[in-house]
């Protein structure tokens, strides 16, 4: 059959409800799972394609957060997987980018909490702080942020934290500012990282947002990750106690230890991002009609649709053999910096290839499709740029160093 320009016309529909590789996985890596977890897994893109994407477009239109969401989230009891409930960093990889197929900013809100809070007291706290803090934090009764990055410090902050820490008795007294802190407008706790007067080195405290001098306002005019409560905050001679500094947090290289783990959820979420991209352009791809037939039906399209693809395979295959290396206690820190540049590379490539499949509808989030554009670039950004990752892996290399 042809149109009257004698065009082809595709003679089947295709099932938008039963699509080959319905699941994206083509090449099977979810099978290295324990039935266990596949089965967990299969519960959590339950939870989000019921409780999530419904609403995740609307909130990051109106930049509001679903508080409502929260205990829900609770609920699905999700928290900690690898610490806590004994599962594989593979397992945790994955939901990690299931969590971002869905909406990366809830992913990014897991991704503070559950990552870079939760895991720096995991890290560095002692037995005794876990004891008294981690329950009510697994079960998301308190929620908590990560205050590391400064209005003047990103990829320098190293050695260039501005907060500091005075020790003052049985207290210490915390001043300065951060900047970017996720979550940071309604947590209940927040780990600030701050400098000691005395040693010159960064230690870790957790604060109470409650406590006098401290101060958190959103960052408005966002255009990636519009759900995410993002804040700027300040710090005016608050007052912590000396319990609740962080035993293990004495110097950068302990803050490293979190940076670690909690980058390697990022190259996850790098993953997870291709996939939304991937799953949205290929529906889009076969119900879009042009020329009297679907655009999956021209060669072009599908040389699209196939380098997305082969993009989140390759990403995906880095990040298993990563996360394997984890669990046996190998994994280095070149290794996940690679690993964060090399996924969000492919991410910024492929969310460009989708966006390029959905033309002019491609830059409107009726479609999706622009704000899963958009938030690629905050992704690509925090838990250390592509330049500095490339240059921690270069140092690995070379074994000279190229930062500065």
């Amino acid at each position: 059959m042809r149109t009257s320009k004698g065009l082809p016309v595709s003679k089947a529909a295709v099932d938008l409800n039963n699509l080959p590789y319905a699941d994206g996985d083509f090449y099977g890596f979810e099978q290295m799972l324990s039935a266990k977890e596949r089965e967990r897994l299969q519960d959590l893109r339950d939870f989000l394609d019921k409780e999530v994407k419904p609403i995740a477009t609307d909130c990051w239109n109106r930049g509001e957060f679903p508080m409502e969401l929260i205990p829900k989230l609770a609920e699905l009891d999700i928290m900690s997987p690898v610490h806590r409930q004994g599962y594989s960093s593979l397992f945790a990889g994955l939901s990690h980018a299931e969590f971002t197929r869905a909406d990366a900013s809830i992913a990014t809100f897991m991704g503070v909490h559950d990552g870079l809070f939760t895991g720096s007291i995991e890290a560095l706290a002692s037995e005794e702080q876990k004891a008294a803090w981690l329950p009510d934090i697994y079960a998301m009764k308190k929620i908590g942020a990560f205050g590391l990055t400064e209005p003047l410090g990103g990829s320098d902050v190293a050695g260039g934290t501005r907060t500091t820490a005075v020790r003052d008795g049985d207290n210490w007294i915390l001043n300065g500012a951060k900047r970017w802190i996720g979550n940071a407008t309604f947590s209940d706790w927040v780990v600030i990282y701050a400098r000691d007067i005395a040693d010159n080195q960064v230690k870790a405290f957790m604060v109470d947002t409650k406590l006098p001098g401290y101060g958190a306002t959103k960052i408005e005019n966002k255009t990636a990750l519009r759900t995410v409560q993002n804040a700027d905050i300040t710090l005016e001679n608050v007052v912590v106690p000396h319990e609740f500094k962080l035993a293990g947090g004495n110097s950068f290289r302990d803050t490293n230890k979190v940076l670690k783990v909690t980058r390697l959820a990022v190259a996850w979420q790098a993953v997870g991002q291709q996939m939304a991209a991937f799953d949205v352009a290929r529906r889009y791809a076969i119900e879009r009609q042009q020329f009297g037939r679907p655009i999956a039906s021209f060669q072009m399209v599908q040389d699209q649709l196939v380098k997305m693809l082969g993009n989140t395979v390759a990403s995906t295959g880095m990040m298993v053999r990563l996360s394997q290396l984890e669990d046996l206690g190998q994994a280095k820190d070149e290794q996940s910096a690679l690993a964060k540049a090399f996924t969000t590379a492919r991410m910024r490539e492929t969310v460009a290839m989708g966006r390029s499949l959905f033309g002019g509808n491609g830059i409107v989030t009726d479609y999706e499709m622009a704000k899963i554009f958009a938030d690629a670039e905050a992704i690509y950004s925090y838990e250390g740029t592509y330049e500095i990752n490339t240059l921690v892996t270069g140092r690995a290399i070379t074994g000279i160093s190229a930062i500065v």
